[in-house]
């Protein structure tokens, strides 16, 4: 039976309103992470012990985004949705013991494994630093302190996904914030004191893990959720998550391999491609995780229980929504980030350790990744509308054709890249924003071709209003910001002074305009608006 009054928060608050919530817990952990990127940048800079701990630190955040924001929440929400919509309490609490049991003792294993063959995991994934043996190193004993987070940082996304379900999102949005202050109290008051500081930032990893895991366990306590582990590979609704999560790997997380396959290829470059590349797509990171995943977070419970009710209009209507209010962030955000590349960087990272040379090849790789921010957005929430459906099969051959066409597009830019300008890691960029729209766009067509109408994805001139806002934001940033010359050699107040200026201005051109040519905000707000 459907239990109306643990769902009745969801419907009260409304899809805007619980997108908002998720927004305002990234914002202020996305606000946090640039924070604590600018202490590593001023701690570490783009030095080889840099590149070290963003490799560390990547292997398992990029696993951690399969199982914790990826296949795994993706299979396991909507079978977890039906049992809530058709069966008892008793029966939600027994799929997610199991669930518990075979999730974390999976990882515990794949854990345990990594750490004892951390040499070669090192080497497998920065085969670069074989040329340099103290690199390679210090990534191996990096990696013994980050991996844990797998574990740790999964158990949490598990226990998240539940809270989602049942209409709470609030908790689950403000967790990542812990990470942001833990490494934040790590860079500051920890790794300094040590021979190596890097070492002190990868065991605040692991810590960061454990207190984020723990902040979501009162939540679950009161739904009477809280998980009791048991390993069972029997049962059905496992045995279903695991049939659903296995293609999902690829369907979902193409993005995520594809960064880190850069991140491999760029561990062949000069010393400092891994920092340029990190920092370039942490600003890439701003506008995907604050609003694409916060919209993809919400919309997959809502279009997983309108599919079980069997509503393909309410369906459609929803997705058209998610589509449309993504696209509304993207584009402006892609012209902003092009347009403010080196006084964005400057501001933020150029300090200590981090050089004005360090500003100008970040910019670069920032400037092929903004080509690409509107489908990482995209994809986001395309994505969910086949596995609400439980349809893993179609994202699959999509993600291997747009994996397949990353690697080959990596040989095609890096390569000249590198050769005639000294910038291998813009071609890796630019590589996973081509790649990426690929992937978007046979999603879009993909969706249409299964029935999923969008026909109501341009209504109203919005592609127009969209495009005329962005012209004149991008004309008063480019009229009103100081030549790139002047942020490099000013000091931190006039940088954040003249950047908040800059942000103010665009962001009220494009909002004003966007009311002038007649958007309102019951469009934005309510997916069955027309």
């Amino acid at each position: 039976m459907t239990e109306v009054s643990e769902v009745a928060p969801v419907k009260k608050r409304g899809l805007l309103g619980s997108s908002f919530v998720v927004s305002m817990g990234t914002l202020l952990s996305r606000v946090l992470g640039l924070v604590r990127d600018v202490v590593f940048a001023n701690l570490l800079g783009a030095a080889p012990n840099a590149d070290a701990f963003f490799v560390a630190f990547k292997i398992p955040n990029f696993l951690r985004r399969l199982f914790a924001e990826g296949a795994f929440s993706q299979a396991f929400v909507p079978v977890l949705t039906q049992v809530k919509e058709t069966g008892t309490h008793a029966e939600v609490k027994a799929l997610i013991d199991r669930v518990a049991g075979v999730l974390g003792g999976s990882l515990f294993v794949l854990t345990a494994f990594a750490m004892l063959m951390a040499p070669w995991v090192a080497l497998i994934f920065a085969p670069g630093f074989s040329r340099d043996v103290a690199k390679l190193a210090l990534t191996a004993d990096l990696i013994v302190w980050t991996f844990p987070y797998l574990l740790l940082i999964s158990l949490t996304g598990f226990c998240g996904a539940i809270l989602n379900t049942y209409g709470r999102f609030a908790v689950p949005a403000y967790t990542p914030v812990l990470l942001n202050l833990s490494l934040i109290s790590a860079a500051i008051f920890w790794a300094p004191t040590m021979p190596e500081p890097a070492l002190g930032l990868a065991m605040g990893v692991a810590l960061a893990g454990v207190i984020q895991l723990l902040f979501q366990l009162p939540s679950l306590h009161t739904l009477k959720l809280t998980p009791r582990p048991v390993w069972d590979t029997r049962d059905k609704g496992v045995r279903k998550i695991l049939a659903l999560m296995v293609p999902a790997l690829f369907g979902v997380s193409v993005s995520q391999i594809n960064l880190l396959f850069d991140t491999v290829l760029a561990s062949l470059l000069p010393d400092g491609s891994v920092a340029w590349l990190y920092y370039s797509d942490r600003l890439t990171e701003l506008p995907l995780g604050v609003f694409a995943i916060a919209i993809a977070t919400v919309i997959l419970p809502t279009l997983s229980a309108l599919n079980t009710r069997a509503d393909p209009d309410a369906f459609s209507q929803t997705l058209v929504w998610a589509i449309r209010n993504v696209l509304l962030i993207a584009v402006p955000a892609t012209a902003a980030l092009w347009l403010l590349a080196e006084p964005i960087l400057a501001t933020l990272f150029q300090y200590g350790a981090f050089s004005e040379s360090d500003v100008t090849m970040a910019a670069a790789s920032l400037r092929a990744y903004t080509i690409g921010l509107g489908a990482f957005m995209l994809i986001k929430v395309l994505a969910p509308g086949y596995y609400a459906r439980q349809d893993m099969k179609t994202p699959v051959k999509i993600g291997i054709i747009a994996m397949v066409s990353n690697m080959v597009l990596n040989v095609v830019f890096v390569f000249p890249l590198m050769w005639y300008f000294d910038m291998g890691h813009v071609g890796l960029a630019l590589a996973t924003s081509v790649s990426a729209w690929l992937n978007a766009g046979l999603l879009f067509m993909g969706l249409r071709r299964g029935g999923v109408s969008l026909s109501g994805l341009f209504a109203g001139k919005y592609a127009l209003r969209l495009l005329l806002s962005v012209m004149v934001m991008a004309a008063v940033l480019a009229y009103a910001t100081p030549s790139v010359q002047e942020w490099l050699a000013a000091d931190v107040w006039w940088r954040v002074s003249h950047i908040l200026g800059l942000v103010t201005a665009g962001m009220g051109a494009f909002v004003v305009l966007l009311a002038v040519l007649g958007t309102r905000l019951q469009e934005i707000r309510d997916p069955g608006y027309h």
